[in-house]
Order: structure tokens, then sequence, then C-alpha cells
């Protein structure tokens, strides 16, 4: 099914207010057996918990409800087995490599059970020997980096909780109140209340989701506040509320696997419910209701981030996949400082000399504009290693030595293409965005290395000179800050960001298809 032609299915006829998605709130509960849930009414109104038991459908009503784990012992071993394809930092580059997958002739699925991976998918190569069959012949084709992940589990997690003195054993849990309002407490997470109702169900990944099925308008609520800021320009709000209500439905997509539609991290927006509130974000929500951002009257790939550092990337800068038409490599300024024709940052004089001009930019004078960090080899050689075991590359043990770094292909943007690392094993090469996961320094991927010596003159380590944070396609959240003081309005900052881009009601979107 098509992006457009999902969201007529989810979205009521034109002139309704409402339509709903599901967002994970709580993405792996289980994953330790001290997790713990609690949910409670904000009011004097019960919570009504629903579920099945041998086949019966129950319901019960109560103030506070706290789900807990129970490790319950299998009678023998039980095989989860998964034939991994790729393993990638982020869900747009591991969507790219699923249509790759598929151009071949396999069935894939994207998931995340901690990077983003494309499985062949479970549902469809189920038995052991199918899996084997096709890595078999797969390897056979000459490609090396799909794996089987295999466990054997004597244990698996159990949801249970206790109403009126009755303890109870569930897979799938609906929690419902009357207000559409509902306190949630979890582990290692502030508790925070929810509109809407709540779902827990099992994922992909042996544990549960707790699962908040939200009105958009409502979502947006417990989203535009985080991530522009609760004292940003009220137009930057405005241009923040579109580009997020623009990203939720163009991404409703990313956790099939798992059955539900977006996170509530940075993998997706942050989203914290209703907790924090802000009535300047409220009235930006409201004046831009129901509007997105358009290309060609389709919905854009609404990507932004934290700071830019002075140029925005390509799409295929940071991520394999097509390249946008509007996400364009463009100065983050409006003072006319830097001819980006004229000198290209890919050349590495050129880029050196745009770090450290620091003057007439949006983001100039923000914590993340400009900035340094050093590392040794030591600690830079830990962070590859933690990298390697997480990608499961095969060299991941027998690397114990960094002996050179060097930056061998840059974007005229001035993002990072490709890295090589000589190490004791040989050179690995890291690409685009792989770059940040690979090593702790980098705050995004516009940098450049500057060798640290000791008095010998021996290579000790590394200093990384750039800017920006995050991947700096698109949106500045601090440019937009800037150019809202400065009097543009929430349509002119997106169409600087997003060039050849326009605000349209999202009817328009679904009367195109």
């Amino acid at each position: 099914m098509g992006l457009l032609s999902a969201l007529a299915v989810i979205l009521p006829a034109t002139g309704s207010e409402e339509f709903y998605i599901d967002v994970g709130i709580v993405q792996r509960f289980g994953e330790n057996a001290e997790d713990e849930i609690v949910l409670e009414s904000p009011d004097n109104a019960p919570l009504r918990v629903e579920f099945e038991e041998e086949g019966n459908a129950i319901a019960l009503l109560t103030n506070r409800l706290t789900l807990e784990i129970e490790e319950r012992a299998l009678e023998k071993p039980q095989l989860r087995e998964r034939l991994v394809l790729s393993d990638h930092a982020t869900f747009e580059t591991a969507e790219s490599s699923a249509k790759s997958w598929e151009e071949r002739g396999l069935l894939v699925e994207v998931t995340q059970p901690g990077r983003w991976q494309v499985w062949a998918k479970t549902d469809i190569y189920r038995t052991p020997l199918l899996r084997r069959f096709l890595l078999a012949s797969l390897k056979e084709e000459g490609y090396e980096i799909p794996y089987l992940q295999t466990e054997f589990l004597e244990e698996v997690p159990i949801v249970t909780f206790e109403i009126n003195g009755e303890r109870y054993t569930v897979e799938n849990l609906s929690i419902q109140h009357e207000g559409e309002r509902i306190y949630v407490d979890a582990s290692d997470e502030p508790r925070r209340l929810y509109p809407g109702s709540l779902q827990l169900q099992p994922n992909s990944y042996g544990n549960y989701t707790l699962v908040n099925t939200v009105e958009v308008e409502d979502y947006l609520r417990g989203v535009v506040p985080h991530e522009i800021g609760h004292q940003a320009p009220f137009e930057a709000v405005k241009a923040q509320a579109i580009i997020a209500r623009t990203y939720a439905l163009r991404n409703l997509h990313r956790f099939e696997a798992d059955d539900y539609e977006l996170c509530a991290t940075v993998h997706c927006q942050v989203y914290w419910g209703w907790s924090e509130t802000n009535d300047r974000s409220d009235r930006a929500i409201q004046d831009t209701a129901r509007q997105i951002l358009s290309y060609d009257n389709q919905l854009v790939d609404a990507l932004y981030s934290s700071t830019t550092g002075g140029v925005t990337a390509y799409f295929d800068d940071i991520w394999d996949g097509s390249p946008r038409p509007y996400l364009k490599s463009i100065v983050d300024s409006t003072e006319g400082i830097w001819d980006l024709e004229a000198n290209p940052l890919n050349e590495e004089e050129n880029f050196r000399q745009f770090i450290a001009q620091e003057s007439n930019f949006n983001e100039t004078g923000s914590h993340a504009f400009r900035w340094q960090r050093e590392s040794n080899l030591e600690e830079l050689t830990e962070d590859l290693t933690t990298y390697l075991e997480r990608t499961n590359h095969p060299d991941a043990e027998a690397v114990t030595e960094i002996k050179e770094m060097t930056v061998t292909a840059r974007s005229r943007s001035g993002r990072i293409l490709e890295m090589e690392v000589e190490t004791n094993q040989g050179t690995i090469t890291l690409e685009k965005t792989e770059v940040r996961s690979a090593f702790d320094p980098p705050r995004s991927t516009l940098f450049y290395l500057q060798p640290v010596e000791n008095d010998e003159g021996e290579l000790t380590g590394y200093e990384f000179i750039g800017g920006g944070f995050g991947h700096g396609v698109g949106l500045s959240q601090i440019g937009a800050h800037h150019l809202a003081r400065q009097g543009w309005a929430a349509s002119e900052i997106l169409s600087f960001y997003y060039p050849e881009t326009e605000i349209i009601p999202l009817e328009e979107v679904i009367e195109e298809e």
C-alpha cells in the first residue's frame, strides 16, 4: 500500500476533525525482569481494563494498575531466530536497504531491536531449514553481511497484574478512561499524563510495547514544545507544528513489523504526552490545524535537526535512498556569506575555512554551532570495538588498536561520506552517519580531524573540529528561532529550509490520491 493510500485508509472523510495514530511510548517492556509500569486515573473515574482469558472477554475497573514482569520457565528450550540481512544507524537507510532486498525478490521487514535492521520476513521464512537455505543462497551470490541471530530461550517474560486481590497474566491489554487521560509511570521514565487510550501488545523482540492511541492534534501537543523549545518565537513554533504534523503522517509505516506507527523518542519525534504542554505551542497547533508541507501535492519527508552548523545537507549526504528535490544544501544564513557553487565544501581547504567562520549565520552563538572535542586512541578504539560488536562485524573481537583515521570523501555540503580507520586488522571503512555511530566525539558528520601528538611526535589521538548537532537535513530549529526573531513568518521559514514546497490543507493530499 502506498503512502497516500495508507493515509486515505486512516483518515476520515474530508471535514472531519479527528484521526488517530498509534505511538509506542514504552517500546520494550519486559526487556529487564525489573521493568514495571504503573497506570493511574487522573481523577475519580476508574480505568477500564479489557483483556481475554481462556477465550473469554473480561473487563475490570480500577483506579491504579501496576504491570509487572515475571520470567516464566519453559518446559523445553524455545528457538528464536532471525535472518538479519543488514544493520543500520537510521530508519531511512534501513528502508532503502529493504527496498533493495525486495527488488532482489526477498520479502523483508524493517525492525528496531536496538539499531535498525532489515530481516527476512519472519512469518514467511518461518522454519530453520528455510532460513538456512536462504542464507546459504545469499552467501553463494556473494553477500557477506547477512547472518543468523539464534538463541534458545529457557524462560520468557510474561506480564502480570493484580486487581481486587486477583492476579492475571496477559499478552494483550486495553486500558481506557472516560476522560481519555491516563498517567503512565514507567521504569526509568518520569510520570507523564497521556491523552487517548493505551494498549499493551507483544512486539517482534520477545517482549512488549505500550502503545498510545492518540488523535494527531493531541499528539502534537506532546511533541512541539519539546522539539522547538518552550520559549521559541511564535512563528518558529508554528513552523515546527506544521513540520511535526507532516513528519508524523509521512512516517506511519516505521514500526509496521511491531503493529504500531511511531515511537516517542528521537528516532521519530520526542513525544511526552500532556505533562508539559505549552500555551504558545497549543495556539500554534490550533492556528495551523491540518496544515502540512507538500511538494508536488505529496507530503514532504519533513526531516529537521537541532543545528545545521551553518549549512544544510542533502538527503543522500546522510542516508542511502533516492534524493528529495526539496532537501538541498543551503547556507544557513541570510547574509550571503558563502557561495557553495564557487566554494563547495567537498574541497578540504574550503571546508576548513568554512568551519573557521562563525559570524553572520542563523545559528551563530548557539552552543552546538561550532565545537571541538578530543579523544585519545585508546578511547577511540573502545568506541570502535563497541560499534563493531553491535553491528556483528567479523573483526569485532580482533580489533585492538587504531593506527590512523582519515576522511576520504566529503559531500558538497561538507558532510563526511567516507572515513577510513586503519586498525591492527586492516582498514575499516565507515560511511555517512555510521561515523557518528562508531565514535563518541562527533555531534554531526560536519567535522574534520586534527591529529594529536605527544612530545616525541607520536600519534596519541584526534581532535574533532566541526559544527552542528544532528543530521543537518531540512529545518534547523535554532535557525528557525533566529529567523522568527527577525520577523519571518512560519511560511517563509519553511520555504527557506525546504525550497519549492508549499503549505496546503491535508485534505488536498487525500483528494489528489
